[in-house]
């Protein structure tokens, strides 16, 4: 029988194999790899304690409250999905989500048609003072929405200052009630989100535009191009990302938008300016149906969901 030869051992004060280095560190402690695998979560970890608490927290806790009947004290009562199935049927939510569609054009679409348009020319024409032309662009965005609501609550009037317009240039029969009217209430809301959102798309794309290089506006010119094809063969492919972004953020404002119709027409008159936001307020605080509050603003958030997955989407699939 042979004897098994016995395992060498490393010399005393020989360096640790490539194994051991990796497995182990300076006095058995943890070595640099696996620090570095879980620093990541650690400096992310606040912020996510921070986010957790403020957003997912009361997410949470609505989506819970939209399986109770409650009128937000005293006893409540389990209903499972009842409120969702009451929604489907309830015609002042649907008239709330189709007024939040109607929005998305005023906040978004034509924001982005124009800003899209403006930029360009200022982006062409080289202006003078862009820096001053960008602040004044931006402004509203940086005014409280309350201040603008009651501005605009004041032009709409009756004597407002849009009826003594059309009235100096002989248009009386055009003069009206405008957010008293059923029939331009919604569009005189969408305009004031018009108004306030061009900015933000005009300032995104003129600095998409201003990182295409000149070269290429040269080299397209000397082939013959007009402004027109300028725009749709460089300028256009090249603020995709913006447009992208431009379209997340103002539909996304279109349909959590609440305290301007709050301030102007208080959903009126009848439904015709009503919106998901507002319905969450009404439910909530007028009618003290706290469960059907809440079925709405989680249905109202998985649709801003939705739709801006499908806007990042496409817009990636472009890029």
């Amino acid at each position: 029988m042979t004897t098994p030869a016995p395992r060498s051992t490393p010399a005393a004060g020989s360096a640790p194999t490539a194994g051991e280095s990796r497995a182990r560190g300076r006095s058995g402690r943890p070595s640099a790899v696996a620090r570095s695998a879980l620093s990541p979560y650690l400096f992310i970890f606040p912020a996510l304690l921070v986010y957790g608490a403020f957003a997912l927290y009361p997410l949470l806790r609505a989506a819970q409250f939209s399986l109770y009947e409650w009128r937000g004290f005293g006893a409540s009562t389990f209903v499972g999905l009842q409120n969702y199935i009451d929604l489907a049927g309830d015609a002042a939510f649907r008239a709330a989500i189709g007024n939040a569609l109607v929005l998305i054009v005023f906040y978004a679409v034509i924001p982005l048609v124009v800003g899209l348009v403006l930029a360009a020319i200022l982006r062409r024409g080289q202006v003078r003072g862009m820096g001053f032309f960008r602040t004044v662009i931006f402004l509203p965005q940086v005014i409280a929405l309350v201040v603008v609501a009651v501005a605009w609550r004041q032009i709409y009037s009756p004597v407002g200052p849009l009826n003594q317009l059309l009235s100096a240039v002989g248009l009386d029969g055009l003069t009206r009630g405008w957010l008293g009217d059923p029939q331009t209430a919604l569009a005189s809301v969408g305009f004031i989100g018009t108004w306030i959102e061009m900015g933000l798309v005009m300032l995104l794309m003129l600095s998409g535009m201003s990182r295409i290089p000149a070269e290429l506006y040269e080299a397209a010119r000397l082939d013959g191009a007009g402004p027109l094809r300028e725009f749709f063969a460089i300028t256009l492919p090249a603020v995709r990302g913006e447009i992208t972004v431009a379209l997340v953020l103002t539909i996304i404002a279109a349909l959590k938008t609440f305290d301007l119709v709050y301030m102007t027409t208080s959903g009126g008159p009848g439904n015709a300016t009503t919106v998901p936001s507002y319905e969450v307020y009404f439910r909530a605080f007028d009618l003290r149906e706290v469960g059907s509050a809440s079925a709405v603003a989680i249905v109202l958030t998985l649709l801003i969901f939705a739709i801006n997955v499908g806007v990042t989407r496409i817009g990636e699939r472009e890029s």
